[in-house]
């Protein structure tokens, strides 16, 4: 595993990268998901990020839970289970009486999860999104008697309000677990509302943060730099009313210097600046094929300069 990180307190040692698992069983089929697990694995990643409801958005999947099967038979087959950590999430609507984080369907949920991950434990479960019509103390009790159950080993919380979480913190005592990590978006592009409202809670909590978008929904690989380039991919349109602007070039500019001076991907150096960082444990960062995950993992052994630092940093703001 390369220079392992602790998620928060909860004694998980990660790499500083996480494998989404979000396209397992959707956009990346079985044979060509095993691909991409082993050659995150081989690049020295140990950290797998998936939740149920993926992808049930896709036509056929309505319920979810592909990614997590799909997951399940690649540690089955590969008989990686001891030496891999399993991130998966709960609380997206699967069906008219499968969301929320309500104590009874947080129970149910986690038994049909542990089902597709053909394991016993889940090493990170996670609250995927706050359920604001609860007391932030309720999903803490349900997972409190799985952790006592040894059906998950730490918590995490993903799209939580600043006051929530810290709430959710606040009450984590008389027998209530904490939330060991937090999920946001966050990368070179999107940077204010987690460096302004989240930062300072989890630098005076000590808890871990996995953010997910890294590469901005793929601008930050560079690869959409006109109108014309979005026609590439079925993301290109929520890409260009988004990132295509002044802000955005600038910040594939700077990228583009950065990335030249140390003969590098975009990629590469957009992932390399979240791992550095402050307050980030390992971004979320994902792929389709085994090429595209080898240079992601990359990532985890480049030291950007504070120079490099200062020049992303401030192209978007000088834009």
């Amino acid at each position: 595993m390369a220079n392992p990180r602790e998620l928060g307190h909860s004694g998980l040692q990660i790499a500083p990268l996480v494998l989404g698992g979000n396209v397992f069983g959707w956009t990346a089929d079985e044979k060509n998901s095993f691909a991409v697990l082993d050659a995150f694995v081989a690049g020295g990643g140990n950290a797998i990020d998936t939740a149920d409801v993926y992808s049930a958005w896709a036509p056929g999947h309505e319920g979810g839970g592909q990614s997590e099967t799909v997951i399940g038979k690649w540690l089955a087959q590969r008989g990686r289970r001891d030496d891999v950590l399993i991130f998966t999430k709960v609380g997206m609507e699967l069906g008219p009486d499968k969301k929320g984080l309500s104590k009874a369907y947080v129970k149910r949920a986690v038994e049909a999860s542990l089902q597709h991950l053909q394991t016993d434990y889940i090493d990170l479960y996670q609250s995927h999104k706050d359920d604001e019509s609860l007391p932030v103390t309720e999903p803490l009790e349900a997972y409190a008697e799985l952790l006592k159950e040894g059906k998950i080993r730490a918590i995490g919380a993903s799209n939580f309000k600043p006051a929530r979480l810290q709430a959710a913190l606040d009450a984590a005592h008389n027998g209530l677990p904490r939330y060991e990590s937090l999920q946001p978006e966050y990368n070179l592009y999107d940077r204010d509302a987690f460096e302004k409202d989240d930062l300072p809670i989890v630098q005076a909590s000590g808890i871990g943060v996995i953010p997910y978008f890294g590469l901005a929904a793929g601008f930050l690989t560079g690869k959409y730099r006109t109108e014309a380039d979005l026609q590439q991919s079925a993301r290109g349109a929520g890409i260009g009313k988004k990132y295509l602007n002044d802000k955005g070039l600038a910040l594939l500019k700077a990228l583009d210097a950065v990335a030249d001076r140390h003969s590098v991907t975009q990629a590469q150096v957009a992932l390399a600046w979240l791992i550095q960082a402050p307050g980030i444990t390992a971004p979320i960062a994902s792929g389709t094929t085994p090429e595209q995950v080898q240079e992601l993992t990359k990532a985890m052994n480049l030291q950007l300069t504070a120079d490099d630092v200062a020049a992303l940093q401030t192209a978007p703001v000088a834009a």
